[in-house]
């Protein structure tokens, strides 16, 4: 076990815990909310400290990930993630504190942890294991694919139906007199 998977891994739990108070904050009310938002604070807090760590630490170790970020080519257009998760950390900070913006939080965590998903993505590419096997190197037979197809399309429409039947029953505020009896 590699030290830095395990602190990536807890950095993760440490996202997981924002995207849930954040949620919490979203969806209940009263004194559960201001206590959310306490913990959101804290997890928005541990969450870019391992996103720093990693973001540095990356780059340094593979000289490949320092190329593609460093690359006088590359960084102007590789700056607006960072940039941009600057922002959506401010944002979320500030939504916290004040108190006034309920979704806020939760769209700026959500926002954070797909930019931080487009910058691995942007640092490993075309690399799916990293560094050993590439996109194309892993890819199915079109055979394999086309089959996978004929399962998906009639299944997609499904999953979606439901996803978005189960959100509309329950969407809205949960309060402390909700509940059984």
């Amino acid at each position: 076990m590699h030290p830095f998977a395990l602190f990536t891994g807890l950095g993760v739990a440490a996202g997981y815990a924002l995207l849930g108070a954040t949620w919490l904050v979203l969806k209940t009310e009263g004194d559960l909310q201001v206590w959310a938002r306490r913990q959101a604070r804290r997890a928005l807090v541990i969450t870019g400290l391992f996103i720093v760590v990693v973001s540095l630490y990356s780059p340094f170790a593979h000289p490949r990930i320092y190329a593609r970020w460093f690359n006088a080519e590359h960084w102007l257009w590789l700056a607006p993630l960072p940039l941009t998760t600057l922002i959506l950390f401010w944002a979320a900070d500030a939504a916290l504190r004040r108190g006034r913006s309920q979704a806020g939080p939760f769209v700026a965590a959500m926002s954070i942890f797909a930019l931080c998903y487009a910058g691995l993505t942007v640092s490993l590419f075309p690399y799916v294991v990293p560094h050993e096997i590439t996109l194309w190197q892993a890819a199915a037979n079109p055979r394999s694919q086309a089959f996978l197809l004929i399962g998906t399309l009639p299944l997609l429409p499904i999953i979606l139906g439901y996803t978005a039947w189960s959100y509309w029953v329950f969407r809205g505020k949960v309060s402390a007199t909700d509940g059984y009896g």
